[in-house]
This record gives structure tokens, C-alpha cells and sequence, in this order.
């Protein structure tokens, strides 16, 4: 007969069992997603710029003709 695991998660960035009410293990693993969240928020941001410089690019271009 199988055996009842109590109830838990896994940490978000190493994986390790941790309790429910928790998200992340250990204060590296919440520094690393910090650290995450900031890269992923500088991507969004250059991503945004870079849409509005094409925009810019493709409205100059149609105002010269």
C-alpha cells in the first residue's frame, strides 16, 4: 500500500519540498528570484522600447513619402 506524503510544494527556484504556506526554501533562493524578477522586468522594458523604435522607424519612414 502506498504511503501518504504529508502536503507540501517545491520551492520555485531549486525545487526542494517546503511547506504549503511557503514559497520559496532559503534566503539564496529568495535573493536568485529577486534577482530574477529584475532581469525579467529589464527584458520587459527593452522589449517595450524596442517595439516603440520600430513604431517610430515605420511612422517616420511613412511621413517622408
Amino acid at each position: 500500500m502506498a504511503e501518504k506524503v504529508a502536503q507540501h510544494t517545491h520551492c520555485q527556484i531549486c525545487g526542494k519540498s517546503i511547506p504549503v504556506s511557503e514559497t520559496l526554501c532559503s534566503e539564496e533562493c529568495k535573493q536568485r528570484y529577486q534577482s530574477l524578477l529584475k532581469k525579467r522586468k529589464l527584458l520587459v522594458y527593452l522589449m517595450y522600447g524596442s517595439i516603440f523604435v520600430v513604431l517610430l522607424l515605420f511612422a517616420m519612414n511613412i511621413l517622408a513619402y
